[in-house]
């Protein structure tokens, strides 16, 4: 997904165009990138993007998902990321999910690095999910660093992990090699994934950040590895797609839908 740096109303529609269609193709659940809703950026140059949970922006989220009362109708659970205000402090980068028109479950980004470091706090808390008895973890972006976390996850019995990133591209936007930038973020997946499936038994899918934004480009990239370690599925390129997968976590099937 492209996520515009500070336009969170433009954000919202474009994941509301997404929730639908997932809706449509029966998805459980919808990851999405890193900041999302808010778009990844400096918190000091883009403080009205600063996000309470219980704000305005988030409730139109919730509404989203809210399932009609009457008939028949799902939803998948929405993974949607946010600049998350931390009164006193720094704010967090955050992953929530989303079903039914509730917040029922937040992970908060544990590594930042280089410059985010002075931008954002760090967290130290491990949160498991669960969908119909089906625990699944997050990691964002960074946190592909923190074997740890899949480590713990795979001792609570989780089965699937998303890492749900937004690494920006170094460089100069008006010379940017796409190609190049695409290949260093699929090499960092497949380098640490292809590891982390096999030694903790895990699905992991990626969702990457995609396009260019107002200052800073993303590399996109969406993939999914199976727990042998096999990467099952990848996006052509770099270009800001929609990928709808069903997955048979028994025997290992996957096919697009």
């Amino acid at each position: 997904m492209r996520s515009e740096k500070g336009a969170v109303a433009e954000n919202l529609k474009a994941i509301e165009v997404f929730v639908r269609e997932a809706d449509k193709r029966g998805i459980d659940i919808l990851g999405l990138p890193e900041a999302c809703i808010t778009g990844y950026n400096n918190p000091l140059k883009f403080p009205e993007a600063v996000l309470d949970l219980h704000g305005p922006e988030i409730a139109s989220l919730l509404q989203m998902t809210a399932l009609p009362r009457k008939g028949l109708g799902k939803k998948p659970t929405v993974l949607a990321g946010l600049i998350e205000t931390n009164p006193g402090n720094k704010p967090f980068l955050t992953h929530i999910a989303v079903h039914d028109g509730k917040i029922t479950g937040r992970c908060r980004k544990h590594i930042t690095k280089d410059e985010t470091s002075d931008w954002f706090s760090s967290a130290n808390e491990i949160n498991v999910f669960e969908y119909e008895g089906l625990k699944y973890g997050i990691s964002i972006c960074a946190d592909i660093e923190y074997e740890g976390l899949f480590k713990e996850y795979a001792r609570q019995g989780v089965k699937f992990v998303f890492e749900l990133a937004a690494p920006g591209l170094y460089g100069e936007q008006t010379t940017r090699n796409w190609e190049t930038g695409y290949a260093w973020w699929e090499g960092v997946c497949r380098t640490r994934f292809e590891k982390y499936t096999k030694k903790y038994g895990l699905w992991i899918a990626v969702a990457t950040a995609a396009g260019r934004t107002s200052d800073e480009d993303f590399p996109g990239g969406g993939y999914l590895f199976a727990p042998d370690g096999t990467r099952v599925f990848a996006t052509k390129d770099w270009n800001p797609c929609e990928v709808y997968l069903e997955i048979d976590l028994e025997s290992g099937t996957v096919k697009q839908v």
